[in-house]
């Protein structure tokens, strides 16, 4: 099938681009000499230039050197978005090491996990989780661990003074070298370690560069960074991608909107990659106390579905325009984005970033593209994706086929070559026989002006196999009955796609990143 959506690429904006045959660390040493004594990291009233961050970086990998960190060992970060987080990344990309990425959140079993599987040697940690790091150290094969604190006087900072020496230089073979070991959210089950290269990250970079060159003015830009840096989307979106454009990486440890909206108005920011949920947390604390977003040029939408309803109120209370995006840590991330200049469409993940192939195949067999509208799974192919599963051969064969990365998600392409997430082959509802999207019934619920958060899962029915049940998050615990949702989802649905049940929630479990687990909520309802 021709690729409908060349013609939509933003006017200035590449087609393709060149991947340079360089590590991530080199991508970073270009701009660190390029952009010296501009503004490389904001962290509340604390500033780094590029040439301060560069020599921390190189003090740390050498004070790494020294512990025996050397080519190919795996070096776990368990930090939240601060300073430390960048050093120590680059740091241990310089020994040629790979940096595996910890939720600083995780409960002991889930870090016990990812420790034994990717078996990491090294680690930085925030002090505050250093009791969780403890629970397992003996069941791990680390060897050193650093913790890190908000506060001066930590080990880290002993990190950081100059020895007097650097680390060797170490030759990468960026096509083969894993530098991140990126571990899937784990919403379907146990997680996965994306083998990501150092040309998948330096080429998803440059392609996330090459979708927004027109509105990015290069040493100019002041990113918002929310999004954690240790999940995939903000790795590449804001961390790697505001180093590569010579920005100013304003980072931000948590999400919490009255101190984002201070951040924002003494900062003034210029680009924000967000997420679903901190839109709508915004979005509504908008309503109570407005706040001027008029600094912001570019915003971008990732990591989840952003509902139709939410994008919409955003754009015309903030005056400016949401970019939705796809991607997956198997694509370390992006693949899919809106044109930010240009055609965008409600609903739609946009089109596939430069380099970058795409198409729907019957979810089935995988092998027959679909006819354009009808929906299949959504697979890609481009020098982002990573080169398999950390020691699953088996799980990586049945990802990667042909060149191709079967994302598991279900998806549709409009005549303009405009893709649209439909939801997770996992998540399909077969309701008498026929398929419920759980999209479409959360974009109807997230209409009704009482609700702040859905979600829809399909649970056991003795009579039509499976049945339709939503959960809700009202605003302000605004009064409605499930008899009302009931009825307001009748007069805009088929009727084997109204949820038969509305369970009320006052909060909905998520990842990281503010992705809501289908997964936890279907547990509960065994329990």
């Amino acid at each position: 099938m021709e690729k409908p959506w060349l013609k939509h690429i933003a006017e200035g904006n590449p087609r393709e681009i060149d991947i340079p045959d360089i590590s991530l660390l080199e991508l970073f040493q270009q701009s660190a000499r390029k952009y010296a004594h501009q503004t490389a990291m904001t962290y509340y009233h604390k500033t780094f230039t590029y040439q301060q961050l560069e020599q921390m970086i190189e003090n740390a990998a050498y004070s790494l050197s020294n512990l025996g960190v050397q080519k190919g060992d795996r070096v776990a970060l368990m930090l939240p978005n601060c300073p430390q987080y960048p050093i120590a990344y680059y740091a241990a990309l310089a020994c040629g090491a790979t940096v595996v990425q910890i939720n600083p959140l995780y409960k002991s079993s889930e870090l016990l996990h990812v420790l034994n599987d990717s078996g990491a040697t090294v680690m930085f940690v925030l002090d505050q989780m250093l009791p969780t790091v403890e629970e397992v150290k003996e069941h791990t094969s680390l060897t050193a661990i650093i913790p890190a604190s908000f506060e001066s006087g930590s080990k880290f900072d002993e990190f950081l003074q100059d020895k007097g020496g650097k680390a060797p230089v170490i030759k990468i073979d960026s096509r083969q070298d894993i530098a991140v070991l990126q571990y899937t959210g784990g919403t379907t089950g146990r997680s996965k370690g994306a083998m990501l290269t150092h040309n998948n990250l330096v080429a998803n970079t440059l392609q996330s560069y090459a979708t927004a060159v027109s509105s990015i003015n290069l040493g100019e830009e002041r990113v918002l960074s929310i999004s954690p840096l240790f999940h995939v989307y903000g790795m590449t979106s804001c961390m790697n991608l505001t180093f590569y454009i010579g920005g100013n990486l304003i980072l931000i440890p948590r999400f919490n909107p009255e101190e984002v909206v201070s951040i924002i108005e003494q900062t003034k920011p210029t680009v924000f990659p967000g997420v679903p949920t901190m839109y709508i947390a915004l979005l509504n604390y908008h309503k109570v106390k407005a706040f001027d977003l008029s600094c912001l040029k570019t915003c971008s939408s990732g990591s989840a579905p952003l509902p139709i309803e939410v994008l919409k109120q955003f754009n015309e209370s903030s005056g400016t325009k949401v970019a939705e995006g796809f991607g997956l840590s198997e694509a370390s991330p992006v693949t899919h984005r809106n044109p930010i200049s240009g055609m965008q469409k409600a609903g739609s993940i946009g089109i596939p970033i430069p380099n970058t192939d795409s198409k729907v195949v019957d979810p089935a067999t995988g092998e027959t593209e679909m006819a354009i509208g009808q929906v299949g799974e959504l697979i890609v192919k481009g020098p982002q994706v990573m080169q398999g599963y950390w020691n699953m051969p088996e799980e990586t064969e049945n990802t990667l086929r042909d060149g191709w990365l079967y994302t598991g998600d279900l998806a549709k392409m409009d005549e303009d070559g405009y893709f649209y997430i439909i939801g997770r082959k996992k998540e399909l509802i077969i309701a008498s026989g026929y398929n419920v999207y759980p999209i479409e019934v959360e974009d109807v619920l997230y209409s009704h002006p009482k609700v702040l958060e859905a979600a829809v899962v399909g649970v056991p029915d003795p009579y039509r196999g499976e049945t339709v049940k939503a959960f809700v998050v009202l605003k302000d615990n605004d009064p409605v009955t499930e008899a009302e949702l009931i009825s307001f989802c009748r007069d805009q649905l088929a009727s084997y796609k109204i949820p038969r049940s509305v369970e009320f929630l006052k909060e909905f479990p998520k990842t990281a990143v503010g992705k809501i687990l289908k997964r936890t909520l279907k547990e509960q309802l065994q329990r």
